[in-house]
């Protein structure tokens, strides 16, 4: 069997696994947990959201074929983001501010790297010079001569 065909099923038992174990954390982590490492955490998580930010920069710039990755990347840091800002500030003083950072900032930036990541072929395409695009078109096609 080729590596290829492995992936599906691979990648469906992984998900299919998670489920029990999710359910297993639900049931057996502890309800609060305090960590001295807290600044370290968020500091790091940011740090690579910011990264992540600069390489769909760096990439549309470059006019990279790694634009794609890097803002579907970038888009689910941001996701994830919001989503850990939400959760963890529940029934807190910031939970307003951390609503609003995700609906105003966090969920509609990632909408838009997952738009530039759905998008990126195409527009890296269109912003190619016509010469590049007319030889990647030729050398794509199958050759019509016979060897």
């Amino acid at each position: 069997m080729r590596p290829r065909n492995l992936i599906v099923p691979f990648f469906a038992l992984a998900g299919l696994v998670l489920v029990p174990w999710t359910v297993w954390l639900t049931f057996n982590l502890p309800s609060h947990h305090e960590t001295a490492d807290w600044r370290t955490v968020w500091a790091g998580f940011d740090i690579a959201e910011a990264s992540a930010l600069i390489a769909v920069a760096v990439s549309a710039l470059r006019r990279s074929p790694w634009l794609e990755v890097a803002a579907a990347i970038a888009g689910t840091l941001l996701c994830t983001d919001a989503w850990f800002d939400i959760t963890l500030e529940a029934g807190g003083k910031h939970m307003v501010s951390s609503i609003v950072e995700a609906a105003v900032v966090e969920l509609p930036l990632a909408a838009i790297c997952f738009w530039v990541a759905r998008d990126s072929e195409r527009a890296l395409a269109r912003a190619m010079p016509s010469w590049r695009r007319a030889a990647l078109r030729a050398f794509a096609e199958p050759s019509s001569r016979s060897d």
